[in-house]
């Protein structure tokens, strides 16, 4: 949980940096302007409206990417690298405009394959060796500025997907690690339940067989015995009949025990790095082998799902008794897709609900959504 908020604390405030960055390069301009001097081709004030537009392009593909439409991500990630070129190009005396493409080409590359963003670097660079053709003396110089940023845009992009690598590793692992700690439980829940069964047998063929042996012979004795011994033996046909009854119930109670639901689940979602997930069960709940197996399985295929799809930071699972029917419910609070549909992962997990009499019901509008209610 620590690091996870560290990570995400470093992650807000590396953005903050860069945003601070995006919104200094236009005080040359301002200064430019407040002492009456050109700065290029275009009129200042034209300029700073290009800027203004590259600003919004660029705060929308920063910190909006999760919540705005794919569509105006896509736009603003287009309208971002054009607008900054046009910046660059119209404006070289401006030292600190080409740091623009650096950081429009870095925040791209979280969108984009490798493959664009390297063609994104090719048209940057291109860019910057004709600004910086107009005011250089000499071609090397202009050389020394297309390749310094040309490595500033390499270095951007490499960093951004080892930080992209990084993330999918940890979600590799997060899966594993719930996938893991499931099998785990049900492997142990299913060597209990051998055990269980094991031990309910030799209670019912060893026992049970004597108890009903000695039931029918205190039976015959009670039949032949003096009538001074007829009080002592049907007490103890009294006592045997309850022992015996007593066996045939402890013989069906562990047969019919299933895995203790509460630590269980517990012990699947322990330890998982991201997301946070808050765990409910009422009290009431009393789920059958059956049932709690396949609570198991749900809890797992929604953790798993959190983890690939969501891009949540929080997930609240919650199972409850309503009437004669267990209700499991579970939400995060990621951005959801209204149009989502199930894969595999959710499909299966209605398909064993079902299987069991219950339904499932799923929604992405605000968040990933899921409520399935099976029979006790």
């Amino acid at each position: 949980m620590l690091n996870r908020m560290q990570r995400f604390t470093a992650d807000v405030w590396g953005g903050v940096c860069v945003t601070l960055v995006c919104l200094a390069v236009p005080v040359p301009v301002v200064i430019a302007m407040a002492q009456g001097r050109g700065i290029g081709d275009l009129p200042a004030i034209w300029w700073l409206a290009a800027y203004a537009g590259f600003a919004v392009a660029f705060l929308v593909s920063m910190w909006l990417v999760d919540l705005a439409p794919r569509r105006v991500v896509a736009a603003a990630l287009v309208a971002q690298t054009v607008l900054a070129q046009v910046l660059v190009l119209s404006a070289p005396r401006t030292g600190w405009t080409p740091i623009l493409l650096v950081l429009g080409v870095a925040v791209s590359a979280y969108r984009v394959p490798l493959r664009v963003s390297a063609a994104v670097i090719a048209a940057n660079t291109v860019v910057i060796a004709l600004a910086s053709a107009r005011i250089a003396e000499t071609s090397l110089e202009v050389g020394m500025v297309a390749v310094l940023y040309l490595m500033l845009q390499a270095a951007s992009v490499m960093s951004v997907h080892a930080h992209l690598s990084d993330i999918r590793s940890r979600r590799r692992l997060a899966e594993a690690h719930v996938q893991l700690q499931a099998a785990s439980a049900l492997q142990a829940e299913a060597s209990r339940t051998d055990e269980r069964l094991r031990i309910a047998r030799e209670l019912h063929d060893a026992v049970g067989h004597q108890l009903t042996v000695l039931s029918l012979e205190l039976e015959i004795a009670s039949h032949r015995a003096d009538p001074g011994a007829a009080e002592p033996i049907a007490r103890a046909k009294e006592v045997t009949g309850q022992l015996l009854a007593d066996v045939r119930s402890t013989v069906g109670e562990m047969r019919r025990s299933g895995p203790p639901l509460r630590e269980t689940l517990a012990s699947v979602v322990a330890d998982l790095p991201e997301p946070v997930v808050h765990l409910r069960i009422d009290d009431a709940v009393d789920a059958d082998p059956e049932v709690a197996r396949a609570l198991v399985r749900c809890v797992q295929e929604v953790v798993t799902n959190a983890i690939r799809h969501a891009r949540a930071e929080h997930l609240w699972i919650g199972i409850g008794a309503e009437g004669d029917r267990i209700v499991f419910e579970a939400h995060d609070d990621g951005p959801g897709d209204p149009g989502f549909a199930p894969g595999n992962g959710l499909r299966g997990m209605a398909e064993r609900i079902e299987a069991l009499g219950g339904s499932v019901g799923f929604s992405g509008a605000a968040g990933f959504r899921v409520r399935a209610a099976v029979p006790r």
